[in-house]
């Protein structure tokens, strides 16, 4: 009987190996799978002093409900990025801020749930306070909503500044998540030279002091590896990505891995 119960339980132990192999799994361009979270790491184990605020495991994002595959309120990166986010991390605390991370890696799935959202014309719920300009059916169009993320590929992160003096958000003059031309990073400036252009010539403009705040973001990422997108000031991927061409499937959890 007792070999028999042991063989049960290795029978039961391997089942639940591959059960977490698949759910870690990766699949690259060329259809090779690989096991993702032994790459990954918490977020706040490489920066425990990050400020956590994970809007898709919240109802309060641009879809208006919990995302599938965020089973837990925390944030991983791949290692590389984590370690890069790290030294932007060290340089910003010497000039008395913080990082609050709102994503960082995202499951396929999550992806996937974005693109059902966005086909569903009729469900606006959220349209005031995250796209109110944009007709929800340009969506795609306008590639707000695409059906691949590269925060599926592990090293990249949307973030923004507190300050440590008073734990408040750094104004940006736009919110995560906002659809529209103010969250370009050359909305009312020149990103590239850091120069305040003023007025947008639309009804919306932000300020010197939040185009300069968006610059300081900017500047600790770029010098730390990363590079930005020409649409969202908040968006940074780790230039050298481990995995340039793998989109990973694995869930949104805290990892057992310890550094």
């Amino acid at each position: 009987m007792k070999a028999f119960m042991k063989t049960i339980r290795a029978a039961a132990l391997a089942i639940c190996g591959l059960a977490l192999l698949s759910c870690s799994a990766g699949r690259n361009i060329h259809g090779t799978s690989i096991d993702g979270a032994r790459y990954f790491v918490n977020i706040t184990d490489v920066v425990p002093d990050v400020i956590l605020e994970i809007r898709y495991y919240s109802t309060y994002n641009f879809v208006g409900s919990r995302i599938d595959g965020y089973e837990e309120p925390t944030a991983l990166l791949t290692r590389e990025a984590a370690d890069s986010l790290k030294a932007v991390n060290d340089e910003l605390r010497k000039m008395g801020y913080g990082l609050k991370i709102y994503d960082a890696y995202r499951p396929q799935k999550a992806v996937d749930h974005f693109v059902r959202w966005a086909s569903d014309i009729a469900d606006t719920s959220m349209k005031r306070s995250f796209y109110p300009d944009v007709d929800k059916s340009l969506l795609f169009e306008q590639q707000y909503i695409m059906e691949k993320s590269g925060h599926t590929r592990g090293s990249t992160v949307d973030l923004t500044l507190f300050r440590i003096s008073d734990g408040k958000d750094v104004d940006m003059g736009a919110t995560f998540d906002w659809f529209g031309v103010e969250s370009h990073p050359d909305f009312c400036g020149n990103p590239q030279t850091g120069e305040y252009l003023g007025g947008s010539g639309s009804s919306r403009t932000i300020t010197a002091e939040q185009f300069a705040n968006r610059m300081i973001l900017r500047r600790a990422m770029l010098r730390h590896g990363f590079k930005p997108l020409d649409s969202e000031w908040w968006h940074f991927t780790l230039s050298d990505e481990p995995f340039p061409d793998t989109y990973f499937t694995f869930p949104v959890r805290m990892l057992g891995n310890k550094l």
